[in-house]
């Protein structure tokens, strides 16, 4: 293992906040040495969701982002994707009347299309949201309109990561959406280590959040070791370190 006292690296690409900061103390807790290596960045609208009988909010920064516009629910129900983004939005004092099962856009789609026909529908999120959850609900006859809340970008000094993984120096990534993916290749490409930094993440462990996020790294090339169970952090990095913790192989 490359980190110091034998704890591995593993490199973590949430935003430049309290979610960095709170993934990189369980990554310690879990015996791991975290590299932070920030791949997005938050820009907000100024957009608030528009008046619809379902408002569909894909993230805890969605959630913020519009609470701190002024906007609230009314007589709308709210989805969550998932758990975190539910508890943000009790946080702020909604109600969050469906969660699915399965923290993901498919997931979404599957909880609420018995209930959306002929509804309208609100999707409000960032600009970088999977055509999964328009398209399926629209097939199950939602009116959707989608609302960009936030705009994410790539940091300017994103990629010290790519740099490690080049070297042969970094043990695993986690990888928290499609576009943690694409930006850390970009990234690479940027720094002149794109192929280096591929070469190096086959001998490291590639974990990913869910099946979209292991659908992309495997359309850019790379291999995939870990998917958890429950598409969240928690779950992400405790399954990419007991991988690390194993030895465990490659799976394709």
């Amino acid at each position: 293992m490359s980190g110091g006292a034998d704890r591995p690296r593993v490199a973590v690409f949430r935003p430049a906040d309290e979610r960095i900061e709170s993934a990189v103390e369980l990554l310690r807790e879990l015996g791991a040495e975290p590299v932070p290596d920030p791949m997005l960045e938050v820009e907000s609208t100024g957009a608030v969701p528009a008046d619809a009988p379902l408002v569909v909010l894909t993230s805890k920064t969605g959630v913020e982002l519009a609470a701190e516009a002024g906007w609230e629910p009314g007589d709308a129900d709210v989805a969550a994707i998932g758990p975190a983004t539910a508890a943000a939005a009790r946080e702020v004092g909604w109600t969050v009347d469906v969660v699915p099962e399965e923290y993901t856009s498919a997931g979404l789609v599957a909880a609420l299309e018995a209930r959306v026909a002929g509804e309208r529908v609100v999707v409000a999120r960032s600009d970088h949201g999977s055509d999964v959850l328009l398209d399926g609900l629209r097939e199950a006859g939602a009116d959707v309109t989608e609302t960009v809340l936030y705009r994410l970008a790539r940091p300017d000094d994103a990629g010290d990561s790519a740099e490690l993984a080049a070297t042969g120096d970094l043990d695993a990534v986690a990888f928290t959406s499609s576009l943690t993916v694409d930006n850390f290749l970009a990234a690479a490409a940027d720094r002149g280590v794109d192929e280096a930094a591929r070469a190096g993440l086959t001998d490291a462990v590639v974990g990913v959040i869910g099946p979209p996020t292991a659908e992309t790294a495997r359309d850019r090339g790379l291999g995939v070791d870990v998917v958890p169970d429950e598409a969240s952090f928690e779950a992400l990095a405790a399954a990419v370190v007991d991988a690390l913790d194993e030895g465990t192989g490659r799976r394709n």
